[in-house]
């Protein structure tokens, strides 16, 4: 296959303009290159992966489920940079600290938002896993308009049992299939 593209390059054959005018146009269609940033993406700031335990009293949380909490994070920011549709603004420790501190986004009366235009996001994202049992969990997204403080994005999965692999794949169908599909325009009604 790859002495064929290799010969179909060098012979500058008009079925190489085509291939290559089909995937000029096949990039123009998506509107970014992959990996690229648009001129005009929004300014992100994931404040990070926030736990629900329904019965920690039961059900303490785990080493496990914390280091999970923070792959989550860090995947969802990576997965939105890769995607190019947003440029990813990081939080400073002294925020790190107040968030960890305080009541969970979402949570605090608007403390997300403040948080936000401390960082200089447009958007600020965070998520929420709810584990009802070692079974049964909830992943949701929450994206908010720092400007306006509207809600961009709510979504949400369930996972089926308490995994590296349930969690890192919930991730991934949000991201792919609800947050990327979604029209996310921050100062848009």
């Amino acid at each position: 296959m790859e002495r064929m593209l290799n010969r179909l390059v060098s012979s500058r054959a008009p079925a190489c303009h085509a291939v290559c005018a089909a995937l000029a146009a096949f990039i123009a269609l998506c509107g970014v290159a992959p990996g690229a940033i648009a001129a005009d993406a929004p300014k992100l700031v994931v404040l990070g992966t926030f736990f629900q335990n329904d019965n920690a009293g039961l059900e303490p949380t785990t080493d496990a489920e914390r280091a999970r909490l923070v792959r989550t994070g860090e995947d969802f920011a990576k997965q939105l940079a890769e995607s190019g549709r947003f440029r990813i603004v990081s939080l400073g420790p002294e925020q790190r600290t107040r968030i960890d501190a305080g009541q969970t986004p979402g949570d605090c009366g608007g403390c997300e938002l403040a948080y936000g235009r401390e960082a200089g996001a447009d958007i600020v994202a965070w998520i929420k896993v709810q584990k009802v049992s070692n079974l049964i969990l909830n992943m949701n997204v929450y994206m908010a308009d720092v400007a306006s403080g509207r809600m961009l994005l709510v979504k949400s999965v369930d996972l089926r049992g308490n995994t590296d692999e349930s969690w890192s794949r919930s991730l991934a169908y949000l991201v792919k299939n609800l947050v990327l599909k979604a029209n996310l325009k921050p100062g848009s009604s």
